[in-house]
C-alpha cells in the first residue's frame, strides 16, 4: 500500500506536519545530551525472551538509540547493526559498543530510506514504528530488509485518536502490515504513562 492510502475514513498524511516532524527529531536528539526519559540501559523481557528461544543469526534494532540491545543481542551471538536518526544517540552507541568489547555496525540514517547490502533475521522495533509520519515507507523498507523466515519483534504505543501529535498508532493502522508479514502474538498492556501498548511478533512468510 502507498504512502497515500487511508483506512478508517481518514488519510494519515492529513495529519502529517514536516515542521512537527523537524522539531520532534531535534528534540529527540537534544534529550540525548541528558538521560532521555525512554532510555532505561535495560532491554526488555520480551527481547531475552525471543533471544532464548531463537538461534542467533543477522539483527537490525530500528531506532536503536544508545546500542542497549544491540549489545545484548551481539553478547548473544548475533551479527547485529542499529541505525537511528539521532547522531549523539549513534555517537554513545559506538562508544557504549567498543566499552563492552562487542562488535556491531551502527548507521545514522532514517528508518523509512536506508541502504544495506543484507537481509536480516530480526528486526527489532522498540518505539519507532509509532513515531514515524511515513509507516507504508518504513514497512516498505522493512518487507525488504528481512530474510524469509524472518522475525519483526515490535513495541509500540496507541492513542485513541490520530488527531492527536504525540506519537503513537492507532488501531486501525495496523491493517497497513503487509499480508507477508504474519501475525505470531501479540501481548497489550500499559507502559508506565499508562497509555495502552502491545508487544507484537510478525514473521515473513514469504520473499
Amino acid at each position: 500500500m502507498k504512502s497515500g492510502a487511508s483506512w478508517a475514513g481518514w488519510n494519515y498524511k492529513k495529519y502529517v506536519n514536516p515542521q512537527m516532524s523537524f522539531l520532534r527529531r531535534l528534540n529527540f536528539n537534544f534529550r540525548y545530551f541528558r538521560k532521555a526519559p525512554w532510555d532505561s540501559g535495560i532491554s526488555p523481557p520480551e527481547l531475552l525472551e525471543f533471544i532464548s528461544q531463537h538461534k542467533a543469526g543477522r539483527a537490525i534494532d530500528l531506532g536503536c538509540g544508545t546500542g542497549t540491545n544491540v549489545i545484548t543481542l551481539a553478547r548473544a551471538g548475533w551479527q547485529v547493526s542499529g541505525i537511528d536518526f539521532a547522531p549523539r544517540a549513534i555517537q554513545i552507541a559506538k562508544r557504549k559498543s567498543k566499552d563492552a568489547g562487542i562488535s556491531a555496525q551502527f548507521l545514522l540514517g532514517d528508518v523509512t530510506n536506508f541502504k544495506v547490502d543484507q537481509q536480516f533475521d530480526l528486526a527489532l522495533d522498540m518505539g519507532c514504528f509509532h513515531g514515524v509520519d511515513n509507516r507504508a515507507a518504513y514497512l516498505d523498507q522493512l518487507t525488504r530488509i528481512l530474510a524469509p523466515g524472518g522475525y519483526w519483534l515490535l513495541y509500540a504505543i496507541f492513542k485513541l485518536t490520530p488527531l492527536l501529535s504525540a506519537p503513537g498508532l492507532v488501531e486501525a493502522e495496523l491493517a497497513l502490515i503487509p499480508p507477508q508479514l504474519t501475525l505470531l502474538s501479540r501481548r497489550d498492556g500499559f507502559d508506565k504513562r499508562e497509555r495502552p501498548s502491545a508487544w507484537f511478533l510478525y514473521q515473513k512468510t514469504s520473499s
